[in-house]
Protein backbone atom coordinates (compact mmCIF):
# COMPACT_ATOMS: atom_id res chain seq x y z
CA UNK A 1 0.00 0.00 0.00
CA UNK A 2 1.18 3.42 -0.90
CA UNK A 3 2.90 5.12 2.49
CA UNK A 4 2.95 8.85 2.36
CA UNK A 5 4.02 11.65 4.66
CA UNK A 6 4.70 15.57 4.59
CA UNK A 7 7.31 15.08 1.49
CA UNK A 8 5.42 12.92 -0.69
CA UNK A 9 5.43 9.20 -0.92
CA UNK A 10 7.89 6.95 0.72
CA UNK A 11 9.19 3.72 0.77
CA UNK A 12 7.68 1.10 3.83
CA UNK A 13 10.96 -0.56 5.22
CA UNK A 14 8.10 -2.88 7.27
CA UNK A 15 7.17 -6.32 6.04
CA UNK A 16 3.28 -7.81 7.61
CA UNK A 17 3.44 -11.24 7.78
CA UNK A 18 0.02 -13.50 6.32
CA UNK A 19 -2.72 -13.63 8.32
CA UNK A 20 -1.97 -17.18 10.09
CA UNK A 21 1.80 -17.33 7.79
CA UNK A 22 5.28 -17.60 8.99
CA UNK A 23 7.14 -14.20 10.20
CA UNK A 24 8.86 -12.52 7.66
CA UNK A 25 12.51 -11.53 7.44
CA UNK A 26 13.16 -7.95 8.00
CA UNK A 27 11.30 -5.27 10.04
CA UNK A 28 7.68 -6.42 10.81
CA UNK A 29 4.62 -4.84 11.50
CA UNK A 30 2.17 -7.37 13.71
CA UNK A 31 -1.57 -7.56 14.08
CA UNK A 32 -1.22 -6.45 18.06
CA UNK A 33 -3.13 -10.60 18.84
CA UNK A 34 0.41 -11.59 17.52
CA UNK A 35 2.70 -9.08 19.29
CA UNK A 36 2.82 -11.33 22.79
CA UNK A 37 3.74 -14.76 20.97
CA UNK A 38 5.80 -13.23 18.12
CA UNK A 39 7.32 -9.86 18.99
CA UNK A 40 10.13 -11.08 20.95
CA UNK A 41 11.16 -12.93 18.09
CA UNK A 42 11.38 -9.81 15.74
CA UNK A 43 13.31 -8.59 18.49
CA UNK A 44 15.82 -11.09 19.53
CA UNK A 45 16.93 -11.11 15.45
CA UNK A 46 17.82 -7.43 15.76
CA UNK A 47 14.42 -6.42 13.33
CA UNK A 48 12.40 -3.38 14.33
CA UNK A 49 8.81 -4.33 15.68
CA UNK A 50 6.01 -2.67 15.16
CA UNK A 51 2.25 -3.55 15.72
CA UNK A 52 -1.41 -2.27 14.23
CA UNK A 53 -3.52 -1.49 16.44
CA UNK A 54 -7.26 -1.39 15.76
CA UNK A 55 -8.99 2.23 16.66
CA UNK A 56 -10.63 0.54 19.42
CA UNK A 57 -7.40 -1.07 21.20
CA UNK A 58 -6.95 -0.05 24.88
CA UNK A 59 -3.33 0.23 24.98
CA UNK A 60 -2.44 -1.71 27.89
CA UNK A 61 -2.53 -4.01 25.19
CA UNK A 62 0.75 -3.18 24.15
CA UNK A 63 2.28 -1.58 27.33
CA UNK A 64 4.96 -4.13 28.07
CA UNK A 65 6.39 -3.49 24.17
CA UNK A 66 5.91 0.13 23.97
CA UNK A 67 9.82 1.44 24.87
CA UNK A 68 10.84 -1.48 21.64
CA UNK A 69 8.47 -1.01 19.27
CA UNK A 70 10.03 0.85 16.40
CA UNK A 71 6.22 1.63 14.89
CA UNK A 72 2.71 1.42 15.84
CA UNK A 73 0.10 1.57 12.95
CA UNK A 74 -3.21 2.78 13.88
CA UNK A 75 -6.28 1.63 11.53
CA UNK A 76 -8.81 3.60 10.03
CA UNK A 77 -11.48 1.49 8.74
CA UNK A 78 -13.21 4.54 7.27
CA UNK A 79 -12.25 8.24 7.01
CA UNK A 80 -15.29 9.53 8.96
CA UNK A 81 -14.20 7.28 12.30
CA UNK A 82 -11.77 9.87 13.95
CA UNK A 83 -10.92 7.61 16.85
CA UNK A 84 -7.34 6.86 15.73
CA UNK A 85 -6.68 10.47 16.37
CA UNK A 86 -7.09 9.94 19.94
CA UNK A 87 -4.94 6.78 20.14
CA UNK A 88 -2.46 8.49 18.29
CA UNK A 89 -2.55 12.11 20.76
CA UNK A 90 -3.00 9.49 23.74
CA UNK A 91 0.67 6.98 22.62
CA UNK A 92 2.29 10.47 22.02
CA UNK A 93 0.98 11.64 25.50
CA UNK A 94 2.85 8.28 26.63
CA UNK A 95 5.65 9.22 25.14
CA UNK A 96 6.15 7.28 22.82
CA UNK A 97 8.39 8.50 20.24
CA UNK A 98 8.54 6.20 17.34
CA UNK A 99 6.84 6.61 13.88
CA UNK A 100 3.14 6.52 14.40
CA UNK A 101 1.49 5.25 11.23
CA UNK A 102 -2.40 5.99 10.11
CA UNK A 103 -3.50 2.93 8.17
CA UNK A 104 -6.70 3.14 6.07
CA UNK A 105 -8.70 5.83 3.83
CA UNK A 106 -7.93 8.79 5.10
CA UNK A 107 -8.22 11.78 2.74
CA UNK A 108 -6.15 14.30 1.71
CA UNK A 109 -7.35 16.98 4.24
CA UNK A 110 -7.15 14.85 6.58
CA UNK A 111 -3.07 14.73 6.31
CA UNK A 112 -2.56 18.28 8.65
CA UNK A 113 -4.31 17.02 11.03
CA UNK A 114 -2.88 13.42 11.25
CA UNK A 115 0.27 14.96 11.30
CA UNK A 116 -1.32 17.59 13.89
CA UNK A 117 -1.67 14.58 16.81
CA UNK A 118 1.56 13.16 15.98
CA UNK A 119 1.22 10.98 12.86
CA UNK A 120 3.95 10.93 10.79
CA UNK A 121 2.97 9.17 7.89
CA UNK A 122 -0.33 7.59 6.48
CA UNK A 123 -0.81 4.11 4.26
CA UNK A 124 -3.39 4.38 2.47
CA UNK A 125 -5.10 1.67 -0.02
CA UNK A 126 -4.29 1.45 -3.46
CA UNK A 127 -7.65 2.88 -4.89
CA UNK A 128 -7.40 5.86 -3.07
CA UNK A 129 -4.11 7.26 -4.32
CA UNK A 130 -5.91 6.14 -7.43
CA UNK A 131 -8.71 8.67 -6.81
CA UNK A 132 -6.74 11.57 -4.49
CA UNK A 133 -3.21 11.53 -6.23
CA UNK A 134 0.05 12.56 -3.85
CA UNK A 135 0.19 16.12 -5.80
CA UNK A 136 -3.40 16.25 -3.73
CA UNK A 137 -1.74 15.66 -0.99
CA UNK A 138 0.92 17.54 -0.31
CA UNK A 139 -1.25 20.39 -2.34
CA UNK A 140 -3.96 19.80 0.62
CA UNK A 141 -0.62 20.44 3.29
CA UNK A 142 0.30 23.40 1.60
CA UNK A 143 -2.97 24.84 1.74
CA UNK A 144 -4.30 23.81 5.26
CA UNK A 145 -1.67 25.64 7.44
CA UNK A 146 -3.25 26.15 10.65
CA UNK A 147 -4.05 23.54 12.99
CA UNK A 148 -5.79 23.59 16.61
CA UNK A 149 -3.70 20.49 18.15
CA UNK A 150 -0.62 21.21 20.24
CA UNK A 151 2.29 19.59 19.51
CA UNK A 152 5.37 21.71 19.99
CA UNK A 153 7.70 19.90 17.47
CA UNK A 154 5.34 21.09 14.66
CA UNK A 155 4.77 24.64 15.49
CA UNK A 156 2.33 26.86 17.38
CA UNK A 157 -1.23 26.18 17.16
CA UNK A 158 -3.71 28.12 16.44
CA UNK A 159 -5.33 28.64 19.72
CA UNK A 160 -1.61 29.50 20.98
CA UNK A 161 -1.32 31.91 18.19
CA UNK A 162 -4.25 33.68 19.79
CA UNK A 163 -3.37 33.13 22.89
CA UNK A 164 0.15 35.49 22.07
CA UNK A 165 -1.34 37.79 20.09
CA UNK A 166 -4.04 38.21 23.50
CA UNK A 167 -0.85 38.57 25.67
CA UNK A 168 0.44 41.31 23.11
CA UNK A 169 -2.58 43.09 23.24
CA UNK A 170 -2.89 42.84 27.16
CA UNK A 171 0.92 43.92 27.65
CA UNK A 172 0.33 47.18 25.04
CA UNK A 173 -3.17 48.18 26.79
CA UNK A 174 -1.72 47.80 30.86
CA UNK A 175 1.86 49.59 29.02
CA UNK A 176 -0.52 52.38 27.69
CA UNK A 177 -2.19 52.73 30.86
CA UNK A 178 0.62 53.37 33.20
CA UNK A 179 1.94 55.90 30.49
CA UNK A 180 -2.18 57.51 31.09
CA UNK A 181 -1.36 57.33 34.76
CA UNK A 182 2.01 58.28 35.07
CA UNK A 183 1.75 61.59 33.09
CA UNK A 184 -1.69 62.50 34.88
Amino acid sequence: MPLIDASGLKPDGFARPAEGGALPAGDVILPVARLAADGEEVLSRGDRLGVELPNTAKLHEIAPFLGRLSLVAIAFPSFADGRGFSVAKRLRGLGFAGTLRAAGPLIADQLRHALGVGFDEVEMPQALIARQPVSQWLAALATITQRYQRNGARGLSILDQRLAARRVLEEGLALEERRVAHAA
